[in-house]
């Protein structure tokens, strides 16, 4: 259901021939029948297989290494430690804390840390190997929580981590492992509480979740005879795998090329880099290609979830529901090494709302514990529940219906928020109308134990450099290459937006990923920002080829290129009717008018503009075991225009999901020791289809301005609403607020006990 708001803006109701539609996406042939390749189905001549040795310990100095017994073993052809990496630059210090986090240097700082690698000639030997490493430690206390490592008495994970500066009367900054402190203020904080007739307090938590994509992480490298590294692998920026595994070696990005393979997922977490530089360093050691795959354990337990948080905090609001002011502290988990998504959420948390006087405050917090990594919109679910629950506490305190408090109090164009920016033109509004008129929101719910919850979410979106170079080949077709690895289904999206330029069928257009010898620099796939930047490039690259078109007409006719009109896939003499001629006839022409005609374009695009989206949810929980169903569930969210319509209701009922298990069951269970105790797919309880409705979308259109389309990116903000949606339902099911995630049936048994 797409809903059109705004008509006043041409671009918001305007129907295009390509964009707006639903083609079926390019590489669909190819994953539904099996064929597309992903990064562990590389295999080369002489092939040997890479496995790491993880420490079983989550804080421990390394006293020494011995690899003899391993490189001893036949079938094993190489052996190396972080010793055989590059010496760690100078003034760096985040790529230095990612390097170690690739292999440990001097202490393991998590359970799963790497601290060796071998390669054999097939993984069973490469596993057995692992067994003959010799390892000396010298363990030392650990602690698992960012505010049991901020504790007086706290083991310190890097003595050497500079002490942010206290606010005003604080002291917490000055507590062990806090890598980091910051503060966004806005007005005058005490004169808004002070004018504020009613307060609410609230202090939430949340526990680390897995983004749970299916393919594990792996990684080929193979050497040259000229010295040159090629590498395959699953990314969400195989420019970053490029640079990164460069520097980790010490050679120049130029002598690296990576191939980007088909993402079985990511969700962020592929946006950091594990199993290529140790690829490349087992494959120059042992003469050979070398591939690492990692099991699912090693996912689990080596690479990066979100965040934990603990979030205090405080609303005031007149009685009539106006917010006057608005605080909260928030301590978030880096886990091994400083970098948490404390500053996302801290931009998130408060952005769809106009306070005049608001304050936050961050800490990041190294703990025993994996690096964490990006979640699809790092940082703001547990922003939005911490805040989201409050205001709707606030709402119930003052007897004001949910939706009509955030329609009082939104977020619009020209509103400061608390990080001193002006909001730009935004559809909070619109979504919160389209929510309150949805048929969902005035049902009748009836029944014991059953509760409807809402809550709303922002994400600001992304941008960043991007290219795109499109061929036109002779029968009228265009090939066209970019270098954004496809999660969502983006080459489509990104074929349609030249397609509609061009006024050809988008079934015309070849999209393919190109390597980074291949294509200019292009940033990450992140930030729901490639179907706004790269088509952008894939707009200009468009829009050169069809300058290029008039000219070659211009001269074909022996006119001006004043005189050509090009439009809806054919060029028109503006005078003479008789001459005109389509694409693919030009097409056809194009060696005997001046050669191959390549449209290219680089771009570095602002204006990505944030998008909102608002959730409703009905809940009913079982008095007896503490389950929580999900009867219903509809998200709504302002995508700007939706490209293809399809991809953007995925996006949405996927974020939904994936933030449903984390509300109900999702979290990382160690143990004293640091291990996780739930790392497989059996014992990490992530939704099936089971256990969830169909879930409803509905998409609202609020042009931006800074895109040739309107496009907003769509794929963060579902995430953020059912957090809050989800617990605000089970409050109203069983009377009790659960401020703890998740909630499993524990946790809703133990508040059913208290009341």
């Amino acid at each position: 259901m797409t809903l059109t708001y705004n008509p006043n803006q041409v671009l918001s109701t305007r129907e295009y021939n390509s964009v707006g539609k639903r083609p079926v996406r390019h590489d669909g042939v190819e994953k539904v029948t099996g064929k597309a390749r992903y990064s562990a189905d590389i295999s080369l001549p002489g092939l040997l297989y890479g496995k790491v040795l993880r420490s079983p310990h989550a804080h421990a100095v390394i006293k020494s290494i011995d690899l003899s017994k391993a490189l001893a073993l036949p079938g094993v052809r190489a052996a190396i430690t972080a010793d055989d990496f590059a010496p760690l630059p100078e003034g760096d210090r985040n790529f230095a804390f990612t390097c170690m986090n690739v292999m440990a240097r001097g202490k393991v700082l998590y359970r799963g840390h790497a601290l060796a690698a071998v390669c054999a000639t097939n993984p069973h030997i490469a596993e057995e190997a692992l067994a003959l490493i010799d390892v000396q430690y010298d363990v030392l206390p650990a602690v698992f929580t960012a505010l049991d490592a901020m504790r007086p008495d706290a083991p310190v994970l890097h003595p050497d981590l500079p002490t942010p500066p206290p606010a005003a009367g604080e002291t917490m900054a000055t507590a062990p492992n806090v890598a980091s402190r910051f503060e966004f203020a806005i007005g005058d904080l005490s004169e808004g509480f002070a004018a504020a007739d009613i307060c609410i307090e609230k202090e939430t938590t949340t526990k680390s979740v897995h983004q749970g994509y299916i393919e594990p992480h792996a990684g080929t490298a193979q050497w040259q005879e000229d010295g040159r590294l090629t590498l395959w692998s699953s990314s969400q920026g195989h420019f970053n795998v490029r640079d990164f595994t460069a520097r980790c070696l010490g050679i120049p990005s130029s002598k690296i090329k990576a191939v980007p393979m088909e993402i079985g997922g990511g969700f962020g977490a592929k946006l950091r880099v594990y199993c290529e530089p140790v690829a490349a360093l087992l494959a120059r050691r042992a003469g050979a290609p070398v591939k690492v795959v990692m099991s699912r354990q090693e996912v689990f337990e080596g690479t990066g979830p979100t965040s934990g948080s603990h979030i205090k905090v405080k609303i005031g609001a007149t009685q009539d529901g106006k917010i006057t002011a608005a605080e909260a502290i928030m301590t978030y988990a880096a886990g091994a090494f400083p970098g948490s998504s404390v500053q996302g959420g801290a931009r998130c948390m408060m952005s769809p709302y106009d306070i005049a006087n608001a304050r936050i405050e961050g800490f990041d917090v190294v703990c025993n514990t994996q690096k964490t990594a990006a979640y699809r919109a790092p940082g703001s679910p547990a922003a939005a529940f911490a805040f989201e629950t409050t205001l709707d506490e606030l709402a119930e305190k003052l007897g004001i219906d949910p939706i009509a408090l955030r329609i009082q109090n939104s977020a619009r164009e020209g509103t400061r928020r608390v990080f001193g920016t002006l909001m730009p033109n935004v559809g909070f509004t619109e979504v919160l109308e389209a929510t309150r008129n949805h048929p969902h929101y005035s049902a009748p719910l009836e029944g014991p134990y059953r509760g409807r919850g809402v809550a709303s979410g922002y994400w600001g979106n992304g941008s960043g450099p991007s290219c795109a170079v499109a061929t036109v080949i002779a029968d009228g077709t265009v090939t066209l290459a970019e270098g954004s690895p496809d999660i969502g289904g983006t080459r489509t999206s990104i074929a349609q937006q030249l397609a509609e330029v061009l006024g050809i069928d988008v079934g015309d257009v070849k999209p393919q990923i190109a390597d980074t010898d291949s294509i200019g620099y292009t940033s990450m796939t992140g930030g729901s920002g490639v179907t706004f930047k790269t088509g952008w490039a894939a707009y200009e690259a468009a829009q050169d080829i069809k300058q290029q078109a008039i000219a070659r007409a211009a001269d074909f006719w022996e006119c001006t290129a004043d005189e050509v009109e090009y439009a809806d896939g054919a060029l028109q003499h503006r005078t003479d009717v008789e001459k005109c001629m389509s694409f693919r006839e030009l097409a056809a022409k194009q060696n005997e008018t001046g050669g191959p005609i390549v449209g290219r374009a680089g771009v570095n695009k602002g204006g990505a503009g944030p998008a909102l989206g608002t959730h409703i949810v009905d809940v009913e929980v079982d008095p007896e075991t503490g389950k929580v169903t999900v009867l219903r569930y509809t998200a709504v969210q302002d995508a700007g225009k939706a490209i293809h319509p399809s991809y953007v209701e995925g996006q949405i009922q996927g974020g939904a999901v994936q933030g449903i298990g984390w509300a109900l069951n999702e979290e990382y269970f160690l143990g004293e020791d640091g291990r996780m105790q739930n790392a497989s797919f059996l014992d990490y309880r992530m939704p099936t289809a089971l256990d969830l409705p169909m879930i409803d979308t509905v998409i609202v259109e609020v042009h931006n301005p800074g895109h040739p389309y309107g496009v907003r990116g769509v794929g963060e903000v579902p995430i953020v609403p059912p957090l809050a949606a989800i617990a605000n339902a089970v409050y109203r099911a069983i009377g009790q607020r659960i401020d703890d995630l998740p909630m499993s049936p524990a946790r809703v048994l133990a508040s059913l006990a208290k009341g």
